[in-house]
């Protein structure tokens, strides 16, 4: 099969699915099988996570004399508390436990939700209760519990802090934050074999004003072995991931989209996982608040540019140190008035080595979107802002030719209440793990392996998820397609059950013995249930780490 066959999914007819020690070798170390059960065909069924936890003990209550009552109630009274345990278990939502320990008597419960709605409740006695709240808008609460003895003219209020964990995006022009080669955001010099390196991507402030995470293309070179880089908060408490952003090998430059949360002290560290020294180059293209962000909306990946068939740019490769603009806004479902868009960008049969820039207009940036060497079929993810028209332009800074493929898998916009919730990150796949999933073995040639990664109460609140593939053990050139299931999991799950639909899009390429890694932002669908298509002619490996989710509650 041809490079240009591999990038563009043409001509293919449809048809029926760090474990290593060393980091020599290219592959994503990691704990296989996590979250979903050994065995299991919904392996990544169950990995909503609970997120952050808020507390606050009885002894917090403060108890009063109810409205109009004597005083001398409270202190005469024998006693209530109230305890609170709450949960974050959505990007907009809060679980809260109460406790309530008092005299056995009748008590009216006050649930003060901090956005002006309330809820009410009765118990007698000691007891415990639990709510559920979807907040209308992202920020920072006040939740307070009043139990009410109105025979005894008593009350007793506590009252917990609480912070929505979900995010929205603030699109960025594209800048480079790293460069270890001239010391850009760190000391000049390669980051050593298993070392790391620290960027400062914001301010402690931004972080407690409510940053969350960043949208960074992460580039390594001036590689001399095989390995990987992981990359994260850098907060000590939470300690590294065994999981992978990317891999490389001798003498490659290889870019990765990655979302990562952003440290108490505004920083992200990037740790070199192979053994020797290596470039690291960091471009960051947006963040994610709490307030004043876009919210996120998935498509079916759509193909919005190809120049070798004319596509949403004149036919002919993408001259060197040429540039093109492209509309986005407006077509193929893509509505107007939005912020930024996801997209996944292929360059193939390029005439030499160099990079490709996807900007929003004007001169193009010195940050630089995905890089390439002659003759190599390569796709990245791309968040990108849109011009104030709709458009996107795209930078060639090689200089020779190149083709160059665009597809569109979603985009930002204030219309949307989709927020992004950092999880994990959880290795919910590895194919290479014979108890990763059910039946096992490797990912089949022209087959789909389905992961279920909604619940099972309210998938319809999941908007996509944040995905990193990695294909590896490669004997064929090929690509990789994700997308979401048309099928419920009983049908996907039954013998005979019908074949889904084989994507047309891309979301990465590999050769023959390449370990390849993009971050994909794969769209739940209806019934939050992603199927990942081998679109080669030969098995291959693969790995998926869950690195968050977008959610509307």
């Amino acid at each position: 099969m041809t490079a240009a066959l591999v990038a563009a999914g043409l001509g293919l007819v449809p048809s029926m699915a760090s474990a290593t020690e060393g980091p020599s070798k290219p592959v994503a170390p990691g704990a296989p099988g996590a979250p979903g059960a050994p065995g299991a065909a919904k392996a990544g069924k169950g990995t909503k996570s609970a997120g952050k936890k808020f507390h606050s003990p009885a002894d917090r209550t403060v108890r009063t004399a109810s409205p109009g009552a004597a005083t001398k109630a409270a202190a005469d009274h024998p006693g209530i508390s109230v305890e609170i345990d709450g949960r974050s278990d959505s990007a907009y939502g809060l679980v809260i436990d109460t406790k309530i320990t008092a005299p056995d008597s009748s008590l009216d419960v006050v649930i003060d939700w901090g956005d002006g709605r309330t809820e009410k409740a009765s118990i007698k006695g000691s007891g415990a209760l639990s709510h559920g709240h979807s907040y209308a808008e992202l920020g920072n609460y006040t939740v307070k519990v009043t139990a009410t003895d109105a025979a005894n003219g008593v009350q007793a209020a506590n009252e917990v802090a609480f912070v929505t964990p979900g995010a929205k995006f603030v699109p960025l022009e594209p800048t480079r934050m790293l460069d270890t080669r001239n010391g850009t955001g760190a000391g000049a010099g390669k980051v050593p074999g298993r070392g790391s390196t620290r960027v400062k991507v914001a301010s402690g402030r931004d972080v407690q004003d409510g940053l969350t995470a960043v949208a960074l293309n992460v580039t390594v070179t001036n590689t001399t072995d095989s390995g990987h880089v992981t990359v994260w908060s850098g907060d000590k408490n939470a300690g590294r991931p065994d999981t992978s952003n990317l891999n490389y090998t001798a003498g490659g430059s290889v870019p990765n989209m990655v979302i990562v949360p952003v440290g108490a002290d505004g920083y992200v560290e990037l740790f070199n996982g192979g053994w020797s020294s290596v470039d690291l180059i960091a471009d960051i293209t947006g963040r994610f608040v709490r307030a004043g962000g876009s919210g996120y909306t998935s498509m079916t990946p759509a193909r919005f540019v190809d120049t070798r068939e004319g596509l949403g740019t004149p036919r002919g490769r993408l001259a060197g140190r040429g540039t093109f603009s492209t509309q986005i806004a407006g077509l193929k479902g893509v509505p107007q008035g939005i912020t930024a868009v996801a997209l996944n960008v292929t360059v193939t049969d390029p005439k030499e080595a160099g990079h490709l820039s996807v900007f929003p207009g004007g001169p193009a940036p010195t940050a630089s979107s995905l890089n390439f060497t002659a003759g190599q079929t390569v796709a990245n993810s791309v968040i990108v802002p849109v011009s104030a028209d709709g458009t996107i332009s795209v930078f060639n800074g090689a200089w020779a030719g190149a083709d160059v493929i665009v597809d569109v898998v979603g985009h930002y916009s204030k219309d949307s209440r989709a927020a992004y919730r950092p999880i994990g990150p959880w290795r919910t796949l590895d194919t290479r793990d014979p108890e990763s999933w059910w039946p096992g073995g490797r990912l089949p040639a022209r087959g789909y392996i389905p992961q279920w990664y909604a619940p099972d109460d309210d998938p319809a609140a999941d908007e996509a998820f944040v995905l990193n593939t990695t294909v590896t053990n490669t004997v064929d050139s090929g690509f990789l397609s994700v997308a979401p299931s048309p099928f419920p999991w009983l049908v996907n799950d039954q013998p005979g059950a019908p074949v889904p639909p084989r994507p047309g899009s891309s979301s990465l390429n590999w050769t023959k013995g390449a370990t390849v890694a993009n971050l994909v932002q794969a769209g739940s669908g209806e019934h939050g249930i992603v199927h990942f298509w081998n679109q080669g002619w030969k098995d291959a490996d693969l790995i998926v780490d869950y690195y968050g989710i977008y959610e509307t509650d």
